[in-house]
């Protein structure tokens, strides 16, 4: 599987599962019909006017899927492409676990609708590092236990690497200033500044 790969999700099983299903409810509630069918023709059916065709850059892999407009870009990912790294918080962009980077900037994927993302290059914790070749400041988290439960961690991640590529870096004070968009609940915080300043020192990562 090369980085090039073209994905086609088709979002219709599970709705085609739905309608299905519910037709069959509803065709086993229904009484007798009084008439004969013929007397009341079929209706035609109707094109399903709620998901456009979209394409997304995500990973350097490119995903052609279908959307509906009200579906946010972290719920496209956890629940169809099976990126599940960022975290579902608060859901409301206030604790920052479900931070991607969206054109290089940090995002709350949990406010960005997935049909608005068309052209631009998503990267996801899945693609910050490898197992075999870890993103620098992951090294860091391990060697400064910037983790705890870890839930947090993908968010703090993907805010710190964004946070070192703008420099926000000058002090300790300054890095938990940007970085007050992402919340760990088990305090890890030292090890989390730690992790960004060793990274920093030792220069900051592409």
């Amino acid at each position: 599987m090369t980085d090039n790969d073209n994905y086609v999700v088709d979002g219709a099983g599970r709705r085609w599962f739905l309608k299905q299903s519910t037709a069959l409810a509803g065709t086993l509630l229904l009484p007798p019909l009084a008439t004969s069918s013929s007397a009341h023709p079929a209706a035609a059916p109707t094109a399903d006017t709620t998901t456009r065709p979209i394409t997304l850059r995500i990973n350097r892999k490119t995903y052609k899927l279908t959307a509906e407009p009200r579906e946010t870009l972290l719920d496209l990912m956890r629940e169809r492409l099976n990126l599940t790294g960022s975290k579902k918080g608060c859901d409301h962009g206030q604790c920052g676990a479900c931070t991607v980077h969206i054109d290089g900037r940090r995002a709350y994927s949990c406010l960005t609708l997935a049909v608005m993302q068309q052209g631009r290059d998503i990267t996801t914790i899945e693609g910050l590092g490898t197992e075999s070749a870890l993103h620098l400041l992951q090294a860091a988290f391990i060697e400064h236990d910037g983790f705890q439960c870890g839930f947090c961690t993908p968010g703090q991640l993907m805010a710190g690497a964004a946070l070192l590529k703008e420099g926000h870096t000058g002090s300790a004070d300054e890095i938990r200033e940007w970085m007050s968009g992402n919340i760990c609940r088990c305090g890890a915080y030292p090890g989390i500044v730690s992790a960004i300043q060793s990274v920093k020192k030792g220069g900051t990562p592409g």
